[in-house]
């Protein structure tokens, strides 16, 4: 198995505004002495110096990746929203849309973040690389054509996506994402778009709070091409694989995508900041294990894994080590250092059999 990993320094260097937590500072907010959004480089920047430490680099194809073209950019945001983000960023930076401040520079390391992206899923489409993980940041599953928000300036599977459909590379795609946080900004793109499946696995009305409901399918010649499996607070290991195993798979293989792109956060970890899930190291690497095993059914196990959020410096790192670990079938691991703790914080079968309820539910609307 050969597995790329697509990053560049650069996107460490994205810089938010004055910020303490999800507070801009100003009148009673005092500034924090961490600094800045939750979204900071450290999660990532760790998560490859966990890689480096443990020799897990050493067995991946590396690679940075030129960025974004502004051509490619215009297949999925307006030029009135680049032309504005260019401006702001070629001046002091600034904030656009909801939570999305910037520094100097930010539209170019944006446009880098969606590069890697690209690069990503080319390199996959075009056999160099069995799979790949593209380690992108800015994040982008928020990002609407018009309206940056949630710490996502730019649409970067969106923009990966239509660039490989420009160049003939792929017709039909499957994103799945399972950042804890709806993605809205892709199942914008691609609402009324039966070429591209969009399934969303989510802590229900976390954020956005007016969008993931699964209700939600699409719309037009799209209709039955969305997904969203909203789950409640406190789900851990047990609800997520259910959920994985009896909607979004399922979904997946009817599609038969040409290529499967993983929207990879790790907030749904128990101890993230921005979320109230409990999942742990094990969860993500049997999310990993299940969708190299479908698109190995599918698509010739053409499996692309984009880094979206997660919180927590220092427990993404050891999620994310083990999703490309994993990746690449490598027994290279970085062990869970909270593993007791999880085993004890799991929610209980109750709890458990309630979640089974709702997927029930949604299973049946589908059939």
């Amino acid at each position: 198995m050969t597995t790329g990993f697509f990053w560049d320094e650069r996107c460490f260097w994205h810089g938010g505004g004055n910020y303490a937590g999800m507070l801009p500072v100003g009148g009673l907010v005092q500034p924090a002495a961490s600094g800045g959004l939750p979204e900071n480089p450290e999660t990532k920047r760790r998560l490859k110096n966990l890689m480096d430490v443990t020799g897990l680099t050493k067995e991946l194809r590396l690679a940075s990746a030129e960025p974004a073209t502004r051509e490619e950019l215009l297949r999925v945001h307006p030029a009135s929203y680049l032309d504005q983000f260019k401006a702001l960023s070629d001046a002091q930076g600034g904030e656009l849309g909801r939570r999305t401040p910037f520094g100097p520079g930010g539209y170019e390391i944006a446009k880098l973040s969606a590069g890697i992206a690209r690069d990503a899923l080319f390199a996959v489409l075009k056999g160099e690389v069995d799979n790949a993980y593209a380690l992108s940041r800015p994040p982008g599953h928020h990002c609407l054509p018009d309206f940056p928000n949630g710490f996502c300036l730019l649409a970067n599977i969106a923009i990966a996506i239509r660039a490989a459909q420009a160049a003939g590379l792929a017709g039909r795609v499957a994103v799945l994402d399972w950042d804890v946080h709806h993605g809205n900004g892709t199942e914008a793109i691609f609402y009324d778009d039966p070429e591209v499946l969009t399934v969303s696995i989510h802590q229900d009305r976390n954020y956005p709070m007016d969008s993931g409901f699964f209700e939600d399918r699409g719309r037009g010649a799209g209709l039955g091409t969305n997904l969203n499996i909203p789950l409640p607070p406190g789900c851990g290991h047990v609800s997520y694989l259910e959920a994985m195993d009896r909607l979004a798979l399922p979904a997946i293989r009817a599609f038969k995508p040409d290529v499967l792109i993983v929207a990879c956060g790790y907030d749904a970890a128990g101890n993230d900041p921005l979320a109230r899930m409990l999942c742990h190291q094990e969860t993500f690497r049997q999310l990993t294990r299940r969708v190299l095993d479908v698109t190995a059914e599918v698509c010739g196990g053409k499996l692309v894994v984009v880094h979206e959020g997660g919180y927590s410096e220092v427990y993404v790192p050891f999620c994310g080590h083990e999703v490309i670990a994993e990746m690449a079938g490598s027994d290279t691991r970085a062990p869970d250092p909270f593993g007791d703790i999880w085993a004890q914080r799991q929610p209980d079968a109750r709890f458990n059999a309630y979640v089974s309820g709702l997927i029930s539910d949604m299973e049946t609307a589908l059939a």
